[in-house]
């Protein structure tokens, strides 16, 4: 019997995130969100996994950041 594994999938893809606005003026659960995301200063761009997780807050922040 051929024993056969499962091929470990490659480290996935990444996506690049700018914060372009700041969050002062909007709720405080999308500046917890750019916080956890990594985003501090305007301008700023974080590398990040790209998954459901992931893209789920970008789709919360979506007026505040852009894809590099």
């Amino acid at each position: 019997m051929v024993r056969r594994e499962a091929k470990k999938q490659a480290a996935g893809g990444t996506v690049k995130v700018r914060q372009v606005r700041s969050g002062i003026g909007f709720e405080k659960y999308q500046k917890e969100t750019l916080r956890s995301m990594g985003l501090r200063k305007l301008n700023q761009v974080v590398e990040l996994p790209d998954n459901p997780a992931v893209r789920g807050m970008i789709y919360t922040v979506r007026h505040l950041v852009e894809i590099v």
